[in-house]
């Protein structure tokens, strides 16, 4: 007998949610530089936390920044909440300096932590944790914990902590939440019930790209429903290159 996901546990009392990825970072310059040219490590010397936006990235959140101005105000965030990761925080202040609002940095919407995966690449993993990356791959992405690091289920538990709150502090109320791939991938698990086939099919099949918005709003039933995954139109009739990558921490 198989179980279906369910929702009814899920508070979501905010009028609006509205899930934003950061803008292009160094780290994401240094995946992709890693993987053309087949290394096992990134070239980057910040920790996680501290890698910055790319010069691209931050013209990225530039660009949503004038979208979200131009917004009508019933529209525009009342709260906005970041992860504290460089890449978040500087999407966000970029964004809220024009609408005179502060973000709130939340550690809970940081990024998955990949352990003694960090800064490495799937080809460095299957070089440096052989057994490890045996394990993933028999484990699979969804439930397998890197050592010193977090699984998906992980990262989908603080998500679940993070909506018990929004519900209880913020009821009625338009939401902004500046973070991070994986965080946003598990607001998605929590808030429709996915089950890990259809999560991953999203993960692998419809890119989430740099500074891309995914709403949520409240239905006339109750729940928050998806408006738009993945939306990246405000950037479509600027200069601004829009990006998306793999993350760093694939083994296949």
């Amino acid at each position: 007998m198989s179980i279906e996901p369910s929702r009814e546990s899920v508070p979501t009392h905010v009028d609006q949610l509205v899930l934003v990825r950061h803008g292009e970072s160094v780290g994401n310059l240094a995946d992709a530089d890693a993987r053309r040219r087949g290394l096992g490590r990134l070239d980057l010397d910040t920790r996680d936390p501290d890698t910055p936006l790319s010069d691209q990235g931050r013209q990225q959140a530039g660009v949503l920044a004038r979208a979200v101005a131009a917004l009508d105000p019933d529209e525009q965030p009342e709260v906005v909440l970041s992860s504290p990761y460089a890449r978040a925080a500087q999407t966000a202040h970029v964004v809220t300096e024009r609408l005179r609002l502060r973000p709130t940095l939340d550690e809970r919407l940081r990024e998955r932590d990949l352990g003694v995966f960090d800064g490495l690449t799937g080809a460095g993993i299957r070089e440096s944790y052989p057994d490890e990356a045996e394990r993933r791959a028999r484990l699979g992405k969804f439930y397998y914990r890197p050592p010193g690091g977090e699984s998906w289920t992980d990262v989908a538990l603080r998500v679940r902590h993070v909506l018990v709150d929004l519900a209880a502090v913020y009821a009625g109320r338009r939401v902004w939440v500046f973070t991070h791939q994986a965080v946003i991938m598990s607001f998605r698990l929590v808030l429709e019930g996915l089950d890990e086939q259809r999560l991953l099919e999203l993960d692998r099949d419809e890119p989430l790209g740099n500074c891309s918005l995914t709403r949520y709003r409240r239905g006339a039933e109750g729940p928050l429903e998806l408006v738009s995954f993945a939306d990246t139109s405000h950037l479509e009739d600027s200069e601004t290159e829009e990006t998306h990558e793999t993350a760093a921490s694939e083994v296949g």
